[in-house]
């Protein structure tokens, strides 16, 4: 199945009263890990890969395009409807190269922007996107960052209800990322979390609302998200710990003269990444079954 537009995504999602899950990789085995999962559910998923931790260096070098290449060729093979995104692009031309590279959804990252400037920016990308069928994501408010065993909450800022719909209106995105006590790089436990504010939101805001931080999300509350608004859950976190388990697994249990012809990107059953990759699509099958609510 061709890709197809994350509107055409939330449609369907609106109709069926579930969620999206975004769950982000960040290469070809993680990729193919949540399409795995995705095709093993039967149900239709966000891939795509995210800029926040990836050095700015690497993306401006070529990076960008190569992400791209990678999200296009597995996507185009998918057997489940897909969109391909390019998650908190850190600069307009990374963004803008990312829409060239055949990416069909985008974000910017102006979480710590100025609004006029968030605005003016989001506005222009949005009707460069648009003109190309290309979907966009923006954020307002600003997460948490959990850090060690804290959280920094220090620049972090709920979303207010009045101004999202203003900028909504003044930009025309698709869809919009809030901040109601969720938390970005959360590694354990879950963040309390706003619904009395979410729901405010919803009642102002006329499009798909997105829970960034979807590691720290309460599944409890998922329901009620999706009830408020919430189309659309972004993942990484756990994911990239899921994987890191597989691996450690794998390697503590590695004779001492292994063929490393099998070890090495063979995507056989003894390549080094197999069992990370499997513990990865057994957790967003998981993932995917709580925002279905199946």
């Amino acid at each position: 199945m061709a890709l197809v537009t994350l509107t055409e995504l939330f449609a369907d999602a609106c109709r069926g009263g579930y969620a999206l899950g975004y769950f982000e990789a960040w290469d070809a085995t993680s990729l193919e890990a949540v399409l795995d999962a995705a095709e093993a559910e039967n149900s239709p998923v966000i891939l795509g890969f995210g800029c926040m931790m990836l050095d700015s260096a690497w993306l401006d070098a070529g990076g960008v395009e190569l992400l791209g290449a990678m999200g296009r060729a597995v996507a185009q093979r998918a057997k489940v409807p897909v969109a391909l995104l390019l998650n908190e692009a850190r600069t307009f031309d990374q963004v803008v190269r990312g829409m060239d590279a055949g990416f069909n959804a985008v974000m910017l990252d102006t979480s710590s922007w100025g609004t006029n400037e968030a605005i003016a920016a989001v506005a222009k990308l949005t009707q460069l996107a648009h003109a190309r069928g290309i979907a966009v994501e923006a954020e307002l408010g600003r997460l948490p960052d959990a850090v060690g065993d804290g959280i920094d909450d220090s620049a972090a800022a709920l979303t207010d209800p009045e101004q999202a719909a203003q900028f909504v209106a003044q930009t025309g995105v698709d869809c919009l990322a809030v901040s109601i006590g969720n938390v970005h790089l959360l590694t354990h436990g879950y963040a309390p979390v706003d619904m009395a504010h979410m729901q405010a939101i919803h009642q102002r805001v006329p499009v798909p609302l997105v829970i960034h931080g979807g590691t720290s999300f309460p599944p409890a509350e998922v329901p009620r998200a999706i009830a408020a608004g919430a189309l659309k859950f972004n993942v990484g976190t756990i994911l990239k710990k899921t994987f890191l388990e597989g691996l450690r697994e794998t390697v503590g249990a590695l004779p001492a003269q292994p063929f490393v012809h099998d070890l090495m990107g063979s995507h056989k059953d003894a390549d080094l990444l197999t069992q990370g990759k499997a513990r990865m699509t057994a957790k967003v099958r998981e993932l995917i079954r709580l925002y279905r609510g199946t």
